[in-house]
């Protein structure tokens, strides 16, 4: 990826989605010391046509604005692949993603999770609502291997959370990378390594995205590896073949899951998902993106751009992250 140019951006209009939140608006507008204008789907005529480069910050690209003078889009979310799924990616335009303390949250509700199973919280609270005093064996996460799947940013912040209690950490990265902090050891996809790193791991954490080479990522041969592992699942509901995660779950290869994403969302009553034994289903709600994140990571994306620098929150369009 080559950094844009900052000529083009000194004269590009400011257009937002009208997901974004007036007082982010109000940020961007000081941040870019210019107007922001309405997403072309939104404005009181129907879309309209705008002359010269154009940065839009939002959740969704409008089919109007999927042309040449679009500079740079922000994207309000982490994930990206709805973005690139629905056209082609206009050639040259910057696609930056906000990131923001998402990694933090989504450590946190991992190890929450974790946590929940060694001091039997599920089985305290069902005792509870029998008024049953009985009491429970409570374990330790210290020395239990979490095999984390996605070696950036989130899984990184994953990783360190779980070592700083103690947890043994192997990433699993789809290509060759120096280990990234939090990580003891990092292991190639698709390797004997992996494998024995699954066969060895208590807990298998993905933070992967979703693109053409993750779809069905966790398939028969890696649920099939895990020895009673617990799984958590905090990228994309994608990555998981659903019938194969539900036979694991009936066979115990997966001990247990906890999935915050689904192939399809939101889930309807009758989703077969709801009834998969050992499982407890959240709603996409592990990193919710704040607003004080959009507006941290688009004036760090800003001010590299204005450097011509590609900013860190940049996205490989080609590779989907």
């Amino acid at each position: 990826m080559s950094p844009l140019h900052p000529g083009p951006l000194a004269r590009a209009r400011l257009l937002t989605s009208p997901s974004v939140a007036p007082e982010v608006i109000h940020e961007l507008e000081r941040i870019t010391g210019r107007p922001a204008g309405p997403s072309p789907a939104t404005a009181p005529d129907g879309p309209v046509g705008y002359d010269g480069p154009v940065v839009y910050v939002g959740d969704l690209l409008p089919e109007a604005l999927r042309t040449p003078d679009l500079l740079w889009f922000h994207s309000v979310s982490a994930g990206t692949d709805a973005l690139l799924a629905a056209g082609p990616w206009p050639e040259g335009a910057l696609l930056t993603r906000t990131v923001g303390r998402m990694g933090e949250r989504i450590a946190q509700y991992t190890l929450a999770w974790m946590l929940a199973e060694c001091q039997s919280v599920p089985e305290h609270t069902a005792q509870h609502s029998r008024s049953e005093w009985r009491r429970l064996p409570s374990g330790l996460i210290a020395g239990q291997t979490a095999v984390i799947h996605g070696t950036g940013r989130i899984g990184s912040a994953v990783a360190q959370l779980l070592r700083a209690c103690s947890v043994r950490t192997v990433g699993v990265s789809r290509t060759p990378r120096d280990v990234p902090v939090g990580f003891e050891r990092v292991v190639l996809a698709g390797t004997g390594e992996e494998t024995t790193a699954l066969a060895q791991a208590r807990w298998v954490v993905s933070t992967l995205p979703l693109t053409d080479a993750t779809e069905r990522f966790f398939d028969e041969a890696r649920f099939s590896a895990m020895r009673g592992a617990g799984f958590v699942n905090v990228g994309r509901g994608a990555t998981v073949d659903m019938p194969t995660l539900e036979a694991a779950l009936h066979s115990g290869a997966v001990r247990r899951a906890v999935l915050d994403v689904l192939p399809d969302e939101p889930a309807g009553p009758g989703d077969r998902a709801w009834r998969l034994p050992r499982t407890v289903i959240t709603s996409h709600s592990a990193g919710i993106t704040a607003d004080e994140d959009v507006v941290t990571d688009f004036a760090a994306c800003w001010e590299a751009v204005a450097e011509g620098r590609t900013p860190a929150l940049a996205v490989d369009t080609r590779r989907g992250y």
